[in-house]
């Protein structure tokens, strides 16, 4: 073929087609060869947080698992296997029937308790919607309300941060489980106070069917920065929860924490002082909200009745001693009606939620702790009988 181009003629000769046309083809079945591959190879080995067909319509996932071998599960240990059987057993138990509806008062404290009297207001006139249980770790210790005279139960040493702690509370249920009037089980400190009358906190527990535990998600080296791999395969980093340990739980949550050594071996060997890389983990701030929220996630409030003030940023909460110890403190602390919970990274996100009771806005807190001995005084003279707030 002759081109004409001003004044210069030249021929072009067209270019065999015969090649181009068969290498297209060649390089489309590589892509779609290695489309395919990449898709059973995700299938097959999915990232752990996304399920096999997360990268496809559910058209096409229908159409892929109809003939790609299914993902086999995880096999369980037999201990793992009976630890799940147990827990399901126990969340499926229907409510003992009993008469009498009680609450039982479990006192974790290192001696003494200080506001014996305060309690004791608390709870007169409601001797049949009650019981006391006194786990005295150092010392014995001398009651001056004959309502705590004869509660002391076989106590053993607690040190602070280590799995000594969950033991105690272990102990406590053991001793309160052992009364089949109790349904409600709440943990305390030596340095808790009740902050409404009994009615208020008996209808608050008993008229709804969770517990209240405090767990959330902390991604700072204060939550899951004390995560070790060593929890594998049994407890995910994605499981892992922080929270505070003054509890308040049903029955069907108390017999599973008692029952449960499985997952609380893991907790013992490894989740403790400086276990590695001179990171400390403590246990009770973990194993109980970690354990009921892989077990019972629906059953738990995600927040505790009982509070307590970390604004200042230290190791301990703030303490109130008899100059802080006002109406308005009070008055103030049974109003809040939201959590806050703060992470422990560099950004310090505040994650606010409503306190919801049977789907409805509520005051948060039953409990208050820490309170020194000083503010006795005060303390009695604004409860006086509990129907201030």
């Amino acid at each position: 073929m002759k081109l004409h181009q001003g004044w210069r003629d030249f021929e072009v000769t067209p270019m065999p087609r015969s090649k181009s046309s068969s290498k297209k083809p060649l390089w489309i079945i590589f892509l779609v060869s290695l489309v395919c591959i990449s898709l059973i190879v995700v299938y097959i080995y999915p990232p752990q947080q996304y399920s096999s067909c997360y990268l496809l319509s559910s058209k096409v996932c229908d159409h892929l698992e109809y003939w790609l071998p299914p993902v086999p599960a995880r096999v369980l240990t037999d201990d793992e296997l009976t630890a799940r059987v147990v827990m399901r057993d126990i969340l499926a138990m229907p409510t003992i029937p009993s008469k009498r509806h009680k609450i039982a008062f479990m006192f974790l404290t290192p001696a003494s308790l200080p506001f014996e009297k305060l309690w004791e207001k608390f709870f007169l006139g409601n001797e049949e919607r009650f019981s006391i249980y006194v786990h005295a770790s150092r010392e014995k210790p001398v009651h001056v309300s004959p309502l705590f005279i004869g509660q002391n139960i076989h106590s053993e040493k607690v040190s602070w941060g280590k799995i000594s702690m969950v033991d105690a509370e272990k102990r406590l249920l053991a001793n309160a489980l052992q009364d089949t009037d109790n349904h409600h089980f709440v943990l305390l400190s030596e340095s808790c106070i009740p902050l409404h009358n009994f009615d208020y906190v008996y209808n608050y527990l008993m008229e709804t069917n969770i517990s209240f535990v405090d767990s959330f998600v902390d991604p700072g080296p204060h939550g899951a920065g004390r995560y070790s791999e060593h929890m594998l395969p049994e407890i995910e980093k994605k499981d892992w929860r922080k929270g505070s340990q003054w509890f308040s739980i049903k029955r069907r949550h108390a017999l599973l924490l008692l029952v449960d050594s499985f997952y609380y071996n893991k907790f013992k060997l490894y989740c403790k002082a400086s276990m590695e890389g001179n990171k400390n983990c403590y246990a009770d701030e973990h194993y109980v909200p970690t354990l009921l929220n892989m077990a019972d996630p629906s059953g738990i409030a995600n927040w505790s009745v009982t509070h307590v003030d970390w604004s200042e940023g230290k190791w301990h909460p703030k303490s109130y001693r008899a100059e802080h110890v006002t109406f308005d403190l009070l008055k103030n602390i049974t109003t809040i009606d939201q959590i806050i919970h703060v992470t422990s990274d560099s950004k310090r996100t505040a994650m606010r939620k409503p306190c919801l009771w049977n789907g409805m806005r509520r005051p948060c807190y039953l409990f208050a702790r820490k309170f020194c001995l000083d503010g006795l005084d005060n303390l009695m003279a604004i409860l006086g009988n509990f129907t201030v707030f």
